[in-house]
């Protein structure tokens, strides 16, 4: 069942979404060569407490940790670790906050020092492809065309999009109705309503579509082995324009 949300209950993520924000940029200031994982881990957690939230992730079906890292071939759901940065890796962070009751989830992949081109590219397609994806989400238009939209933009630079993970619906919880595919048809699909949350979240491969699960349960990696790139953003479909509710300004500030 799709929950619509309140004029007042939107103004909660969005609160939710700053505290999110921030321990984005307080991790993005850290991500250089020779930090862990797991410390990265560490003072996102600190931080989202400290500022009154909750992290999302922690304890959810059993994850153990605050935050999502995957670096380099890891798709998403990757465990924070021992793993050392080292340059020319790509480190995914996706995380969540939960704030007076309800959840705000994000996602933003980082390249560490110098990247090949064709990573960059990767990113940067990853990146306009979700921004595209939030323009069509518009009351009147279908979730397909939220889905073509990001499809196309990936496909025109030769990239693939994973098929077996999907954006989601949030609010109350996590995880809500409807799925939101990264690709799909245009026309097709949930018909957008004004105060619909969704978290719309490209994963991109710069090799095949295709990806394989790791013994931990969790981690999704390319089959391939070859580099994967993740953004997210909550957003609420609105008459002419969506409204983002979480924000990249604090990672985009600190790097």
């Amino acid at each position: 069942m799709v929950v619509y949300k309140t004029e007042e209950e939107i103004e909660l993520i969005k609160e939710g979404a700053q505290i999110l924000g921030k321990a984005h940029g307080e991790v993005a200031a850290h991500i250089k060569e020779g930090i862990t994982t797991l410390e990265l881990d560490a003072l996102a957690d600190e931080f989202i407490k400290d500022h009154g939230g909750r992290p999302s992730f922690k304890g959810y079906n059993g994850f153990p940790y605050s935050l999502c890292i995957s670096v380099n071939s890891a798709v998403v759901h990757g465990f924070p670790g021992k793993y050392v940065l080292r340059p020319g890796d790509i480190v995914s962070i996706d995380a969540g906050v939960f704030y007076k009751g309800f959840h705000s989830d994000s996602a933003y992949t980082h390249p560490v020092e110098e990247v090949s081109p064709e990573v960059i590219q990767l990113l940067k397609t990853t990146k306009e492809s979700l921004y595209l994806g939030i323009e069509k989400a518009v009351v009147g238009n279908r979730m397909g065309d939220v889905s073509a939209t990001i499809q196309t933009e990936v496909e025109k630079q030769k990239f693939s999009i994973v098929r077996e993970l999907v954006g989601h619906g949030i609010g109350r919880n996590l995880h809500e109705s409807p799925e939101v595919p990264n690709y799909g048809k245009r026309g097709q699909g949930l018909k957008l309503q004004n105060g619909l949350v969704i978290a719309i979240e490209p994963m991109v491969n710069l090799g095949s579509k295709n990806v394989v699960q790791e013994a931990d349960g969790w981690t999704i990696r390319t089959k391939d082995n070859k580099p994967s790139a993740h953004f997210e953003h909550t957003i609420v479909v609105r008459k002419d324009k969506a409204e983002i509710l979480t924000t990249f300004e604090y990672i985009e500030k600190r790097v």
